[in-house]
């Protein structure tokens, strides 16, 4: 078999400084490369070149790297610094392949993947609109899987300045998921929550969040909670199921104690567990929407903007009605408990702008409100649809949609 000698090729140095370079890497060592300067917020020619310069200062070489396999890889330098590599290999009688590699996972090595950042307390997201029909729940699971996808591993996501465009092509670059342990909450008698994440409702003469709000608990709370697609989530998203009885919930309240609090009272054993807690809110302005919203107030030493209220709507007319009852209940929730609640953004969901004038307009309507800003664009495609069909998230199921690109750019929003 001809093994070809030629391992590296040089070009002209470029007008500010530097000449480009293309060798050899092992694909999983790339790969590695490629995340790990994602996970630390640099360039890759820049840890790059970070390595070669340490790998260049040690007293000698390090361990050798399987290099079987080694792929085409390419980056910059700065003039001079790769004829002081190849003379630094050839002092250590290493070849040019091996020395790249060994100056690649010397920079791993000194750069670990950073932790996870978790918060101080845990965030409450309450995602709500008293109007039907505008994809909360798909909103809901959309942003938990998006803040539990692996922190070590990168995924496409939109870019920020596009969140509220109207074009349906997105140009997205590859970020490590954030890692979060998340509970979703689903808070609406109807179980639209439950049932698409391929889960039953609970039974109605069992235990559910009904009972515990309503001050007549059957077990533990913890007990009724289940975990979402551990292959894709590792763990880190659960889901609280809904039961039928939430139906009864505003009836059961009135009765209550203290009933704005009654969704936290009941949710509180939980927290210590999770990062983040997002609640699927029913289509409702009744006493339950009062106790989710209170939730979600900013608590002592939380800071702005960490918990609060998610507003999905439409770009269509009813929903800027709906938009107006639900943000004057909360601001009157605000001024009679005198507590803080923070809007956390406004999530334009199933936009689709062949739609033509009412959608265009009404997108910009949306945009021009400016507080609570647009945080998320999400468009009508039928990956969702899908997703729902067959009762699995969406980001596990088409990861690489359109829609999971949105849902981690919204999430990253938020965060």
């Amino acid at each position: 078999m001809y093994v070809s000698k030629v391992t590296l090729m040089t070009f002209p140095a470029s007008p500010g400084g530097r000449e480009k370079i293309v060798s050899k890497l092992p694909g999983w060592l790339q790969q590695d490369l490629k995340t790990r300067a994602a996970q630390n917020g640099v360039e890759i020619q820049a840890a790059v070149e970070q390595g070669i310069q340490d790998w260049c200062n040690l007293a000698s070489a390090t361990a050798n790297v399987d290099t079987s396999g080694a792929d085409s890889f390419s980056t910059s330098l700065p003039d001079g610094r790769w004829d002081e590599f190849k003379r630094v290999a050839g002092d250590r009688q290493v070849s040019l392949i091996q020395g790249l590699a060994q100056s690649m996972q010397l920079w791993l090595d000194t750069h670990p993947a950073p932790g996870v950042e978790r918060p101080a307390v845990t965030r409450r997201i309450v995602v709500c609109n008293q109007k039907g029909g505008v994809g909360k729940t798909a909103i809901t699971a959309g942003t938990g899987e998006a803040l539990a996808e692996d922190s070590g591993r990168l995924y496409p996501v939109r870019i920020a300045r596009q969140l509220a465009a109207v074009n349906d092509v997105l140009e997205t670059e590859d970020l490590p998921g954030l890692g979060l342990r998340v509970l979703l909450v689903d808070f609406d008698p109807q179980c639209h929550l439950t049932s698409q994440l391929g889960r039953s409702p609970l039974l109605m003469n069992g235990d559910s969040l009904t009972n515990h709000m309503a001050g007549d608990p059957k077990g533990d709370l913890l007990d009724l909670i289940v975990s979402v697609d551990d292959e894709h989530f590792g763990g880190r998203l659960h889901l609280l199921p809904a039961c039928n009885d939430a139906f009864l919930l505003d009836v059961r309240l009135s009765a209550v104690r203290a009933r704005e609090a009654a969704l936290e009272r009941a949710l509180a054993p939980l927290e210590s567990y999770y990062d983040v807690i997002l609640v699927d809110c029913p289509p409702s302005l009744g006493l339950s929407m009062d106790a989710a919203v209170y939730y979600g107030r900013r608590r002592e030493g939380e800071k702005p903007g960490q918990s609060g209220a998610l507003i999905v709507v439409q770009a269509e007319d009813s929903s800027a009605d709906a938009y107006e009852l639900l943000t004057t209940q909360i601001d009157d929730l605000q001024g009679d408990l005198q507590i803080d609640i923070d809007y956390l953004g406004i999530v334009v969901n199933l936009y689709d702008s062949r739609r033509g004038y009412i959608a265009t307009s009404s997108l910009q309507g949306w945009v021009d409100i400016k507080d609570p800003k647009v945080v998320g664009l999400i468009g009508d495609l039928k990956e969702q649809k899908e997703a729902v069909r067959v009762r699995q998230p969406l980001l596990s199921y088409a990861p690489k949609s359109q829609q999971a690109i949105g849902m981690r750019a919204l999430a990253r929003e938020i965060s």
